[in-house]
């Protein structure tokens, strides 16, 4: 057997994570928004309001994970605020904040 079919392959290391990087990796933005569509017509302005309160707590709640906030309890009102601001969301209310960690809460 050839001395170079015994030498083992070289392995890739793989990329940092937050928990395993040395500095906090930093939060990736999208480089492009998907393209919205129309919500459908006809439903009452309580719909309207929650279906669009559910997706920015998604929003959230995924940025929110991706800069290493995984605990409930870790995402206080200020922490959520400021995630809001650097992915430039409006400040979400008290419902919203309470809607993000409901959603961290039950992802498991």
């Amino acid at each position: 057997m050839p001395a170079a079919a015994l030498k083992p392959k070289p392995t890739r290391k793989p990329l940092p994570t937050q928990s395993t990087a040395q500095h906090p990796v930093l939060l990736e933005l999208p480089y492009a928004p998907l393209e919205k569509r129309p919500l459908p017509p006809g439903r009452p302005r309580e719909w309207y309001i929650t279906h669009n309160r559910r997706l920015k707590a998604m929003r959230l709640a995924i940025a929110l994970l991706d800069s290493g906030v995984y605990m409930p309890n870790q995402a206080r009102n200020e922490t959520i605020r400021s995630t809001a601001e650097m992915i430039g969301v409006h400040p979400p209310s008290e419902t919203t904040c309470h809607m993000v960690r409901a959603l961290m809460r039950y992802s498991r």
